[in-house]
């Protein structure tokens, strides 16, 4: 059987222009702002004018484009070593979408679609999102392969492995004991959770995963603490938050990992790194530490690949 891989994420601008329709994409998401098409549209016109000028500067301060796609593109060379199938970003509000590589693989007779999302907890927002706008896609060209989604992979050993590898690195030797190592999950509303989205209880399950990883290794923190980052409007979000417990510190020596992200992205670059940072500067921090996502680190890359090959060439 013909397959190939395609690894799904939210996108990110590649220029200022983009900017808006990143914005417009994503809150015509029935997924992101699950109401009536009419209200969903009001809302999403509303939200886009609030919001488009102040993310156009945050982009620029990242140099005019989010750094999503370029690591992505690193990522997929390293698979392309491991894996012997195509292997093509499929991103959900920006280009490059998922359209001209289906249209490739229905020329060439690919038979079946493995599809990796690069959030490790499901989520309505993500893992449904993105998997929805593939069947959507395939259907408006008449393609018709079998899809496989990948399992969320918030527990697995060699993910937490990978993702724990980062927060060591960033340490660099510094005494961990000395340092809250805060968690930064990206918030979602609570009532998209009181509808059932699994997706807090696999944060919390991941957060548990990566305490018992440290422990095991001798690597003892002050504490670890869960937050959620990236709340937007009025409504109640899942808390605590990461601003307000920068605001409000026990301890002024913190370590930041980004939970629910694996390639570095505005919410990681422009969020934690420059902007909460600032909070941190305020308040006068002593350190203020954001590790770097898994990225196209060889331990992701490997841990992508063996949950790949065992799809790799099976009979239908």
């Amino acid at each position: 059987m013909k397959q190939a891989l395609f690894l799904l994420n939210m996108g990110g601008p590649n220029n200022i222009p983009e900017v808006k329709l990143f914005l417009q994409n994503m809150f015509s998401d029935k997924n992101i702002l699950p109401t009536n098409p009419l209200v969903r549209k009001l809302i999403r016109t509303i939200i886009v004018k609030k919001r488009l000028h102040e993310a156009e500067e945050n982009y620029k301060a990242l140099g005019g484009k989010s750094p999503l796609l370029g690591l992505t593109m690193k990522l997929i060379e390293k698979l392309r070593s491991k894996l012997d199938m195509p292997i093509y970003p499929a991103m959900r509000y920006v280009p490059p979408f998922a359209t001209e590589p289906l249209e490739k693989c229905k020329h060439e007779g690919i038979e079946e679609l493995i599809l990796f999302p690069l959030y490790p907890q499901y989520s309505t927002t993500t893992t449904l999102s993105s998997y929805e706008d593939i069947q959507d896609r395939c259907k408006a060209i008449g393609y018709a392969p079998k899809l496989t989604l990948m399992e969320p992979y918030y527990d697995d050993y060699a993910y937490i492995e990978a993702g724990c590898e980062k927060i060591i690195e960033a340490m660099k030797g510094k005494e961990s004991k000395a340092y809250d190592l805060l968690l930064s999950a990206h918030g979602l509303p609570v009532s998209i959770i009181e509808a059932g989205d699994p997706y807090q209880r696999q944060v919390e399950a991941n957060v548990s995963a990566i305490k018992i990883y440290l422990k095991t290794k001798g690597i003892e923190f002050h504490e670890i603490k869960l937050v959620y980052q990236s709340k937007v409007g009025p409504s109640a979000w899942l808390e605590p938050s990461l601003v307000d417990t920068l605001r409000n510190p026990t301890n002024k020596k913190v370590v930041i990992y980004p939970l629910a992200f694996t390639i570095d992205n505005s919410e990681t670059v422009f969020e934690l790194d420059i902007e909460n940072r600032k909070i941190a500067e305020k308040i006068k921090y002593e350190d203020y530490i954001v590790a770097v996502c898994m990225n196209d680190s060889d331990k992701f890359a490997e841990f992508i690949a063996q949950k790949v090959k065992p799809i790799q060439g099976q009979l239908p």
